[in-house]
């Protein structure tokens, strides 16, 4: 089946409210047995089609009762208010899944396991981050606070870091792992300290990650 042209690349943070290092990244089961993730991201280059996604930004909060897996899972989707109606319509397709091949893409991936899929808000996103640093920061008005910070050692207070490589991954092929505190309001509601983050590279199209 032929898809639109596709592609998207930038940097993402996503967090969520497993411990540190999130054991769904491995296939196990996570750690408090729902799943609840606030994830940004910004188009560096991108496009779909025609249509030209360069500085795009966007977010997400999404909750599930189980593991993603196991399905039944809500979304939020928000896009940055700058975007234009066609940068609009095409981000959101995107994030949805479609135009992709199946289980291609994180995004494919989420959306199928998805059964309830809020309306989207169009808003102002800040979004920051340093991968390096493994510091970074997301702030959507009245939604969405998010901010990340290196794991830190629990007896000297010294930074930890921890890079992780996943060859055959959906989402990324290599991430560097971090601590998020975030709290979201509204139609899905979060508040954690403490927790997982991630920061990678996004470089993807409709047939999965781009090497």
């Amino acid at each position: 089946m032929a898809h639109v042209d596709w592609m998207i690349k930038g940097p993402e943070l996503a967090t969520c409210n497993c411990d540190w290092g999130c054991p769904c990244q491995f296939d196990a089961r996570p750690t408090r047995g729902n799943c609840r993730a606030v994830v940004a991201l910004r188009v560096d280059e991108g496009h779909f089609g025609d249509v030209r996604l360069n500085g795009v930004k966007a977010a997400a909060i999404l909750a599930w009762p189980g593991a993603i897996h196991e399905g039944h899972g809500e979304a939020l989707a928000i896009i940055d208010e700058r975007a234009d109606k066609h940068q609009r319509e095409a981000l959101l397709k995107i994030l949805a899944g479609q135009e992709t091949e199946q289980f291609a893409t994180i995004f494919n991936v989420v959306a199928a396991m998805t059964e309830t899929f809020h309306e989207p808000l169009f808003a102002p996103i800040e979004f920051e981050v340093d991968q390096e640093k493994r510091s970074g920061r997301v702030s959507v008005a009245g939604i969405i606070d998010v901010k990340s910070e290196p794991i830190r050692n629990p007896v000297t207070g010294e930074e930890h870091r921890a890079k992780v490589v996943l060859p055959h991954g959906f989402e990324y092929i290599e991430a560097e792992f971090a601590s998020s505190t975030a709290k979201t309001t509204g139609t899905i509601e979060n508040e954690w300290t403490g927790r997982h983050a991630h920061f990678c590279m996004l470089h993807m199209g409709p047939n999965g990650i781009i090497h």
